[in-house]
Parts: structure tokens; sequence; C-alpha cells
């Protein structure tokens, strides 16, 4: 075994790996960006190597680097963790070629598995369904209509070296197909520098599920169940799960059978997973093989209690696998969400900067560590309260692991553990993972990989998050109000005959747009629990709450729940299973003369772009004095690896330039003003 190895990644990855060595007593090296130098994984590491400047390709991209801090620091093995070069065939060759371990397949299986036209032809050969297509690159668009035609629409049209969504379209017909070939080659050209183009049957109605396997050196494989990862946005995961609500065991084990049989044509040893894109029939297709660890790992670990870290140390080291085909276990569901620093509610674009405050919910369950009888909850993550996120990677803060005696067992542990999950400084999205979660058609299981589109093609708004009982929100408000007047009444020295009294009678004043406000008579009493009483309702509270924190946990009516209450100036915030407001709690006159209150608009922000989140303000196209035209380019912002261009919304002149090019911009600052 191994006496140290370096993790060539970042952020809950690294951190995940070394848990594992730790537990196995492996030293850990860890490596780093000048944006990571107090970062999680480095602390937790028992060394750690600077790369060097913090965009990716002056860092964690540099196999030379890494390569050296293997030597320089004695470690004998390199484990990529996903992303990065973990799935770049010639870093693996020469790791491999310069007498270091890399803990993950031979390169021959990377480079076998990472063309998508090579790869089909070997699953074909290994009997491995397969979508009807062409998988020959294309060489002209006229050539993809007359392919599209024979194979029947709709169909898809993808590139060779594609992934993240990128060079990929659907065509419905003629027009389309020759639009969307043209596109995706120009895309795959310039994302990848791999221009072939190849086209495919469209999968109505399609469910991703994938396989994962695990092979040792000694001819060993096996299949560990599958994932569900269906709920997808832009074709990025969401929320994964294990099982599949939607699998039979018949239709599991011929999948199984399959990916181990693709697994063992390429001499696979290693972790590695088998996608598949299942119809509505429950007939299967082969997508493509990952030859690494995957984001959502954790929730095969959770329902077999194997450590999949551990077994792709243990076959690196050369050991044969301790298990069997039969022994390996499915019990209960496990569900994962990714939580990621992006705002939802405008149009998830991502968000950056310091962690204000990041407490996350209770875990009963941590990973490299046995999975617990009767469910629990687990937290991955790479940050922590005071860190920063940074705009050069990707979005990811932290992935919520449940697993619970069943589906909806492990839904509503999710839904809880949200709940406690606080999260300020920056956005996230767990509002919407909260939605998804209480969405009918996600609860019954019935979903595709277009649901999420389906549901919201308008984006996700506020008012898109369902919630059972909305007024428990407003319960929530008068409770705290009063534990404030409670407080208020015990302060000493108060002028006889003029002390606080607290009351019983109140009015919640729900914020509304343009001062629209919802006003709710409301009477709180409290005997022990505090009840409260609005719209014919009684909600009888008990809480554990402190006046400094956020997270409000208790019971209502006998229930646990737990909700994130905080003042924000004269208003109280309150959170509940993704839903939020903000209201007042005030005496019925004062509810009164707040009717009569003229509303004061928001200022007038038309005459300026305004940054939409933070980033680094790469490009300024424009100069004061331009005339812009409706839909012309005025900015580039990048952020967490993404390009996001500013567009004129309405013919103008530019009056001002008010930041400058490679200025680091705030959510909401200005960076134009017009005539």
């Amino acid at each position: 075994m191994f006496k140290k190895i370096l993790i060539a990644n970042r952020g809950e990855i690294a951190c995940r790996v070394i848990k594992t060595a730790r537990k196995m007593g492996i030293a850990t090296v860890a490596v780093y960006s000048d944006a990571d130098a107090a970062a999680l994984h480095v602390r937790l590491a028992d060394e750690a190597v600077r790369l060097g400047p913090p965009p990716s390709r002056e860092s964690y991209l540099l196999g030379d680097k890494i390569i050296a801090a293997c030597k320089g620091t004695g470690a004998e093995a390199v484990h990529p963790g996903y992303g990065f070069l973990s799935e770049n065939e010639a870093f693996a060759r020469r790791v491999e070629d310069d007498g270091i371990v890399f803990i993950g397949p031979k390169h021959h299986s990377i480079a076998a598995m990472g063309d998508k036209i090579a790869s089909k032809k070997l699953a074909r050969a290994a009997k491995v369904n397969t979508i009807p297509g062409w998988n020959e690159a294309i060489d002209s668009a006229e050539h993809a209509v007359t392919i599209a035609r024979d194979i029947g629409y709709p169909v898809m049209i993808k590139a060779s070296a594609g992934g993240g969504g990128k060079g990929l379209r659907v065509a419905r017909d003629d027009q389309q197909a020759f639009e969307g070939f043209t596109s995706c080659r120009h895309e795959a050209r310039a994302s990848f520098g791999d221009d072939r183009v190849f086209i495919e049957k469209f999968v109505e109605h399609p469910r991703h599920i994938e396989i994962q396997v695990l092979g040792d050196a000694h001819g060993h494989l096996v299949y560990l169940n599958e994932r569900e990862c269906s709920l997808q946005r832009r074709h990025q995961k969401v929320i994964e799960e294990a099982p599949s609500p939607f699998l039979d065991d018949a239709t599991r084990a011929a999948m199984g059978a399959q990916a181990v049989a693709l697994a063992r044509a390429v001499q696979y040893q290693s972790a590695g997973t088998v996608e598949f894109v299942v119809g509505k029939d429950r007939s299967f297709y082969f997508l493509e093989m990952n030859t690494r660890l995957q984001v959502e790992h954790p929730v095969t670990e959770c329902i077999t209690g194997i450590d999949l870290v551990e077994q792709m140390i243990r076959v690196a080291a050369g050991e044969a696998l301790a298990f069997t085909q039969s022994d390996v276990a499915r019990r209960g569901w496990a569900l994962e969400c990714r939580i990621n620093a992006e705002d939802p509610l405008r149009n998830f674009l991502p968000s950056t900067g310091r962690l204000v405050h990041y407490l996350p919910p209770p875990t009963t369950m941590q990973a490299a560590a046995p999975v617990p009888v009767g469910g629990a909850v687990r937290v991955d993550t790479g940050v922590y309260e005071g860190g920063e996120i940074p705009m050069y990677y990707d979005s990811m803060i932290a992935k919520v692991v449940v697993h619970g005696f069943d589906r909806g067992d492990a839904i509503r542990r999710m839904r809880e553990a949200l709940n406690g999950f606080v999260i300020r400084g920056v956005a996230s999205n767990i509002a919407f993972q909260s939605a998804l979660l209480a969405h009918a058609a996600f609860a019954a299981g019935d979903f595709d990989t277009g649901f999420i589109a389906e549901q919201y093609p308008q984006g996700f708004r506020a008012e898109d998050v369902p919630h059972d009982d909305p007024d428990f929100l407003l319960a929530l408000a008068a409770v705290t109000y009063r534990r404030y007047r409670e407080r208020a009444a015990r302060i000493t020295g108060q002028l006889p005959g003029h002390e606080m009294r607290i009351g019983e009678d109140f009015v919640v004043v729900v914020k509304g747009a343009d001062g629209a406000h919802e006003h709710v008579p409301v009477r709180v009493r409290a005997d022990g629990a505090i009840t409260v009483e609005l719209r014919g309702r009684s909600y009888a509270i008990s809480e554990d709450w402190s006046f400094r924190g956020i997270r409000f946990g208790g019971t209502c009516n006998g229930r646990d729940f737990t909700a994130q209450v905080e003042r924000t100036g004269l208003w109280t915030r309150v959170a509940h299973n993704g839903r939020r407001i903000e209201a007042m709690v005030m005496s019925a006159r004062a509810s009164e003369l707040l009717r009569v209150m003229p509303f004061k608009p928001p200022p007038d922000l038309s005459k300026f772009l305004l940054s939409p989140m933070p980033g680094l303000l790469a490009q300024l196209a424009v100069v004061p004095g331009q005339a812009v035209h409706a839909g012309e380019r005025l900015a580039v912002i990048e952020a967490m690896k993404m390009e996001n261009v500013l567009t004129a919304a309405q013919d103008g002149v530019v009056k001002e330039v008010l930041a400058g090019q490679g200025e680091s911009l705030a959510v909401d600052q200005p960076i134009l003003s017009f005539q």
C-alpha cells in the first residue's frame, strides 16, 4: 500500500479523497493555485505544493508541475479526482512513464473511451446497445441532412469531443439538421480543437441513468447498481439518486451486464461509470463511459456501503477486489443535491465572493465512514465560513447527501437538510433544489432529462416554489417578534407605568411588490409553547432559536421543523422549504398607518448597464459617445469558467464608462451609463 499520495485537484473532491487516505493511514499532498492558498483541502492535507496563478491553465492543468510535485514530496501515486486532468490520457501515460501510479484506469482505457465515435464502435463490438446513428465523421451539412433523413427525425447532432452540453443540437427537420451541423462543427472547433461531428437517433422522453463499475488488475469486474441523473439543467446534473425509481430488476441487471462487458473490453481497472439513455419503454442505449470518479459517487456509496475512493486506491496498489457481484448490496435510497454558488432568480448566474455565513445542516454520516443504519445526512464540501468562492473554477459549494429507508423518506430528509443549510455572502441554488423536491412529478418519479426546461420555461422565479402551508412562515415571523418583545420587557430600569407590554393581537405585514403589502391579523399567546392563531388556524410552536442565529428549529403542532429566520432592517426574513417571505409584525394601529403611507419607488436604473453578477470585466466593447443598437455587445464578464456577454436592451448613446476593463465587479455595480 502507498505511504503517500498526491491529489491533483481542489475543492470538495480533494477533501473527499483526503478523508479516505487518512482512514487508510496514507499521507496526502495537496496542490493549489494562488486563489486556493487558504482553501480547505490545503488545510486538511499533510503537505501542500503551490502550482501557480489562479487560472486552471496556469495551475491545475499543468501536468509537468504536478509530476514534479510528486517527485519533490515523495508521493508514490496521484489521484486526479474529477475534472481537470482526470480523463487526460496523455497525463495518465506520463505519470506511469515517470514511475508514479495513476489512481484511475490505465491510459489505454481512458483513450479508448475518450472519443465518442471510437467508444461507440467498441461498445457495438462488445454487444452493448447503441443508439441507431451514423458514427463516422460527417464531412458536410448536406451529408448530415441525408443521414438524418435515413435515421429518421428527431436526431441528435453531437461533437465527437464534446461535453458539458457544448457541441450538441437536436434537429427535427432538414433545416434544423443543416443549421445544427454547421453550429456544432464551429462550436466544437472553437471549444475542443476537434470539429468531428456525428448523428444519432434522439430518444423521446429520455432518462439519463448510469451504471457504476469497478474493476481490478486481476480480471475481476462488478457493477454497483445504478444512479438516476435525469434531473438536469442545460445538460448539467442537479439532483442524483440511487437506485432509479424507473428501473425494474430485469432492466437493472441487463444494463449492469452490458456495462461490465464494455469495461472488460477495454481492460478497465478502477472505478468508472457507463452512462445510458433510457427510453420510456425501458429500452436503453450506451451514451459514453466516464473513466473517473463521478461527482455523484456518494449515492452509490450510501446504498452499497462501499467506499469507492478506497477501492480506487486499493486497485491502483495492485490489490484484488475483496468482494464479488453477489456481495453487492442495495439498501435503502440515497439522494444528492449539488449546492452551487449561483443565483436561480437571475437565470442561475454565477455568484462569487466571501462566505459571510456558512453553516451546513447537522450531519450523521461522513465520507470514508460506514453508512449508519436508520438514515443519515452527509455533506461533502471544500469551503468554510469566511472563505472565498473564487471566480476561476466551478460553482460547487457542497454536496448534500441523504440516505433513507425508501425514496419518500430520503426526499423528506433532504428537504429538512436544505432547510437547515445556511449560506450568506453568495447566492445559492437551495431554493431551486427545494422546489424540485416538492414538485409532484418528482415525488412520483415521473420525469426525464427535459423536466426542468419544461417546468420552468421562463427560468426560475420565487413564486415557483410550492409550499403546503404558506401561513406557517407568517406564524414563525410572529413567534420571532414575540421573542423580541419578551426580551425588551425584561430590560431593567423601565419607567414605572410605562413598562413594555407584550400584548397578544398584532398584524403580520408581508412585503409585496410596489408597496402592495399583505396585512394579516394574528393572535399570539405564550404558555410554554407560543401559539399563533391566524386565518382560523392555530400553530403551537416550541423552538430553541437564539437571537443571533439564523437556523430556527423546533416543533409545530408536535412535528419537527427547521427554518431560517433573520432580521434585515425593519423586516424579518423567513425561509422554509424553499419559500421565502419578508414580514414586519406590528400593532393594528401601526398597520392602519402603514396602509396610507406613500410608496417610494426604487430609483430608475434603466439608464445604466449593471453587472448581473460578481466577476471580471473581461471586455468593454464601447466608448463614451458611441451609439449602440438593441442587441449589440456592450461588455463581457468572466466568472466560474463562463463568459457572459452583456448586450444593449434598446437603442441609445453611451454617456460614461463607469468601470474599467480588468476590474473585479460586484453584483449590480454600474458599468456604463446612457444619455
